[in-house]
């Protein structure tokens, strides 16, 4: 369910909204969108399942100590199913308009000619990795025992919202490949061929996040 709302807020936001003539929210406001997911879903489910909504989220919490291994393929065929369950609504609301073409993108992630700006495949990857690193690190800094109660969700959510707003011209913003077969199952072709890239780069990202907060954790023990 918390994936499910991430892929079809964020994308919704990206395919619906972004661009709707003179009313569009632009970069920032897909960027704020994808922030509001995580945020809202965090205080709606982070108590009963931890509210990962990303691979590359519960490799992290792996590799930071904080989740099971025996967990992980069940949270990640969650994610995904949620994912794709979001991209086949969103196709099938935004293919209710005239015009509508899937091809154009769909949200989906890219690089080289499919990248926004036009970026290459080694800054794509670059990005990806950073990106992920670093929520993890806020995610597990933010839910640390030590840290202010109650708050983690709000800075989840707005370091997400951070992300994209750096990102969103590089890759279209993974950080998550859920959120990216999600969408590339329904564009096909080339989103398919570049997927690899938004399931490879997340999750080094995101153990080298757990990894790196489970020392600097330990600074003040």
């Amino acid at each position: 369910m918390g994936t499910f709302w991430l892929v079809l807020g964020g994308c919704g936001s990206a395919v619906l909204a972004a661009a709707f003539p003179e009313l569009g929210i632009g970069f920032a406001g897909v960027a704020l969108a994808f922030g509001l997911t995580v945020l809202t879903m965090a205080y709606a489910i982070g108590h009963i399942s931890g509210c990962h909504l990303n691979p590359a989220v519960s490799f992290g919490l792996w590799a930071g100590k904080r989740f099971p291994a025996k967990s992980l393929a069940g949270y990640i065929i969650a994610q995904v199913l949620g994912g794709i369950l979001a991209g086949g609504v969103l196709y099938f609301i935004a293919s209710g308009r005239a015009g509508f073409d899937v091809s154009a993108g769909f949200a989906s992630n890219g690089y080289a000619e499919h990248s926004p700006g036009g970026y290459s495949l080694g800054a794509a990857f670059l990005t990806e990795v950073v990106m992920t690193m670093m929520f993890l690190v806020v995610i597990m800094g933010a839910t640390d025992k030590r840290a202010p109660q109650g708050f983690a969700p709000l800075a989840i959510g707005l370091c997400l919202t951070l992300i994209h707003l750096i990102s969103i011209p590089v890759t279209n913003t993974s950080v998550n490949p859920a959120r990216s077969t999600g969408v590339a199952l329904f564009v096909g072709g080339w989103a398919l061929a570049q997927l690899w890239l938004f399931w490879i780069a997340p999750i080094v990202g995101g153990i080298l996040g757990g990894v790196l907060y489970r020392y600097l954790g330990k600074a003040d023990d």
